[in-house]
């Protein structure tokens, strides 16, 4: 997922797949074993006080929660979404079969039920999966949720012509899906034969293959219930239909979103989540820049960034040099990677040997101060990062003996492929994101050592995928030999983290995630982990699968970052979710409402 979670190793371990998923027994605003957590109202500021924990623990409802964001992203359409951001916010206005609780630390990672009565039912060899929805759902008009409301909302974003954004899990796993299947091409859901709705409270899934861990794809947000008489196709993110405690008043694209209270959600219906829905309006500021973000959430002019990637440098060291103001951070460590693409479509990164000189090239420690220095990452020889059960140690282009670059290698790997004088390239970034335009420019200085010109390409954060550097033909066109990339783990384990970047079979026309990647080596071995039940076994295949695309030059590893989270006193109830690496922004509140 781009720019999402978080996860300790020990529960990663615990969920690997989902093996072993089940709900907890405690409850939000408790430590797991029972205590309040974090003080009361007006509980003293402490650094990284809300990661395990929550932080000025509160069940007030009112006042209004201010959000900010520098960029936009993809689209608050459930079913056309792949921000983590947007994953953890749409919770607000949409429900899912299952939801990781809303809950602090490693119980936040937890899947329970949402609009369903359990997590799911598995027959035939966890092929089949039964889900039977909770009585009195219902949209913001009133109007009944039914499972064929599911069905559908599944059976739109299969069409990726439409809705490129999004991972494809259902595409690759759903039985005998019709070729180039849409709804808006034929309306007769009959013919989606792997998704069957026998009454309007049960819905069955019909796998191609088993996948044990199919409850981690009923939490996506493609699950969302969508009513087929209010879709709109790709208009529909004007007037998302809510089915959870809060409905849009205002949406103006690239500007400005408010929430309002949906009278017609009863929080009877949600008693597993823990979402708490405590203020009564929300609103999300649309591209701001970046430095006065920082500076209001200092000020107390708004509540929470909802990029949820951390402060920029200039408020980090202001922030780390005040007492005050460190003492109202959080810094979790992120199931993530920062890292650039290499594109072997461009030439000359069709030979390994130019792939592998730039990765030597890299100044590692560039890339480091980028996103913070020290305290916003370290520096990662490779991809997996190492928080997900899996992860080998290795360092194959001198990342840590060389941090600062390893010219002489890749002085002779430029030999080797034919390019002793170096050679041009363009490298893509989203220029909202002050940190992606420091690393590229890093790149740029790191790699002018070997002869390698980088010409600096920026490209919008909400159409990055879409229509830039996920678009292979786009990508080819302009010559993107390098494309900066921030890249999450969908779940906390091998498979949530690395299937929607490395295995080239997920590869579309546009919307990609995989920016390039195509190892048939690497496809068998993720066909081979998905058949592997030993999870020891099946857990060294995920470092396998890492080692092999670093042996082939594919990244260039960044950071596998941290995040440096500013917590206003203007906040209350909060606290970072493991399922999200973000506050938990459907339990949030104000501190005085």
């Amino acid at each position: 997922m781009r720019n999402t979670r978080v996860m300790v190793a020990a529960t990663a371990a615990a969920l690997a797949l989902g093996l072993s998923a089940c709900a907890g027994s405690t409850t939000p605003g408790t430590t797991p074993s029972g205590g309040t957590a974090g003080g009361g109202a007006g509980a003293t500021p402490t650094a990284n006080a809300a990661l395990t924990a929550v932080f000025n623990p509160s069940d007030k409802k009112g006042g209004t929660l201010r959000f900010g964001i520098s960029s936009d992203w993809d689209s608050v359409d459930p079913g056309d979404t792949y921000y983590g951001l947007s994953w953890d916010f749409l919770r607000n206005y949409a429900r899912q079969l299952v939801s990781f609780k809303s809950a602090p630390g490693k119980e936040g990672a937890q899947l329970v039920p949402d609009l369903a009565t359990s997590l799911g039912k598995a027959s035939d060899g966890n092929k089949t999966w039964t889900y039977t929805l909770k009585d009195g759902l219902k949209y913001e008009d009133g109007s009944p949720i039914t499972t064929k409301d599911i069905k559908y909302a599944v059976a739109r974003q299969l069409d990726k012509g439409t809705f490129p954004n999004g991972p494809t899990y259902f595409n690759d796993f759903l039985a005998g899906v019709p070729d180039g299947y849409s709804v808006y091409k034929d309306k007769n859901l009959d013919d989606l034969k792997a998704i069957e709705t026998p009454d309007d409270k049960t819905i069955i899934f019909h796998l191609s293959k088993p996948f044990a861990g199919f409850d981690y794809f009923a939490q996506l947000s493609s699950t969302s219930p969508v009513p087929v008489a209010k879709d709109t196709g790709t208009k529909y993110k004007e007037h998302v239909i809510s089915s959870g405690p809060y409905k849009f008043s205002v949406y103006q694209t690239g500007k400005r979103i408010e929430l309002v209270r949906n009278d017609q959600y009863d929080p009877a219906t949600d008693t597993d989540t823990g979402r708490k829905a405590l203020p009564d309006k929300i609103t999300v500021e649309i591209g701001l820049n970046a430095a006065d973000l920082d500076n209001r959430l200092m000020a107390g002019d708004l509540d929470i960034d909802l990029a949820g990637t951390g402060v920029q440098a200039a408020a980090q060291g202001k922030i780390l040099a005040d007492p005050n103001l460190k003492a109202r951070t959080d810094n979790p460590t992120t199931a993530r990677a920062n890292y650039a693409q290499i594109n072997s479509d461009v030439a000359p990164f069709d030979n390994i040997d130019c792939r592998k000189a730039v990765i030597f090239a890299t100044d590692k420690t560039g890339y480091q101060r980028a996103y913070g220095g020290d305290i916003g990452g370290t520096i990662a020889t490779g991809l997996l990062p190492p928080i997900i059960p899996g992860f080998q140690e290795m360092d194959l282009y001198n990342s840590k003996s060389k941090p600062t670059g390893d010219v002489d290698s890749a002085k002779a790997a430029l030999t080797k492929c034919g390019q002793p004088n170096g050679f041009e390239t363009n490298i893509s970034y989203r220029p909202e994101r002050p940190k992606e335009k420091a690393a590229a420019e890093s790149m740029q200085q790191s790699l002018a050592k070997i002869g390698v010109k980088l010409t600096l390409k920026p490209y919008p954060a909400g159409d990055y995928f879409k229509l830039y550097a996920g678009k292979p033909d786009f990508a080819k066109a302009n010559k993107l030999g390098l494309m900066v990339m921030s890249w999450g783990a969908d779940w906390p384990d091998g498979f949530g983290f690395l299937q929607q970047i490395v295995d080239s079979r997920v590869i579309r026309p546009a919307g990609n995630t995989n920016l390039g990647i195509k190892i048939p080596e690497v496809d068998k071995l993720m066909d081979q982990a998905l058949n592997e039940a030993d999870t020891t076994k099946r857990e060294a295949i995920w470092g396998q699968i890492d080692k092999v695309v670093m042996e082939q030059a594919q990244v260039i590893p960044g950071v596998w970052p941290k995040s440096l989270l500013f917590r206003p006193d203007t906040i209350a109830n909060v606290f970072v979710n493991d399922g999200y690496s973000y506050y938990d922004y459907a339990s949030t509140g104000v501190a005085n409402p």
